[in-house]
């Protein structure tokens, strides 16, 4: 069994890691970003409301998310674990998730948050922006990503360092390198 988080900046290669680790583990890439997608395309209850927010360019509210992240983590494919990749991205949803787990006298068995160097970074995600044409991906811009990431989830792994769950791994080198340290972490 393993219930993982999956925590790490932008430009870290959370997205990489995560499936590759996840088909490693033989437990599903449970993506906020997937699941919103697979909601709103199938025209579920919960994506034809999720969408109204989405195009309106507003913040889809915790409550829908939450409701997703259950009904995704119920399916039979999850019931031997599973990797969550963009949630829980407040400490409501870290609470959230121990409830939703606890309901199944379950609970998560590892956090793994990838750390970067920042310079290191902004170059590689400049380099994305140039290899995108995304403009608008300024040097400024990524830097302050960076920092709202930072910002926002140091109470988050705060908190999972407390609970004993929180694993910092090198996220710099190659994939296969993260990856393996990626893995030597969960023991796996």
């Amino acid at each position: 069994m393993s219930r993982v988080v999956l925590m790490g900046p932008p430009g870290a290669g959370k997205g990489t890691q995560a499936v590759v680790v996840a088909a490693r583990l033989g437990i599903p890439h449970v993506s906020t970003g997937d699941i919103f997608r697979a909601n709103v395309t199938e025209g579920t209850p919960l994506g034809i409301e999720a969408k109204r927010y989405m195009d309106a360019g507003e913040y889809v509210p915790d409550s829908i998310t939450n409701a997703m992240v259950r009904d995704r983590i119920a399916q039979p494919d999850a019931e031997p674990g599973f990797l969550l990749d963009g949630y829980p991205r407040t400490v409501a949803q870290v609470d959230e998730l121990a409830g939703m787990l606890a309901e199944h006298g379950t609970a998560l068995d590892h956090v793994i948050e990838l750390t970067v160097d920042v310079d290191e970074v902004v170059g590689r995600l400049l380099k994305r922006a140039a290899e995108q044409g995304r403009s608008d991906d300024t040097e400024d811009v990524v830097r302050r990503r960076l920092e709202v990431y930072f910002e926002q989830t140091a109470p988050l792994t705060a908190i999972y360092a407390q609970q004993g769950l929180l694993v910092q791994v090198d996220g710099m080198g190659s994939v296969q390198d993260v990856t393996a340290r990626v893995l030597a972490a969960l023991g796996a």
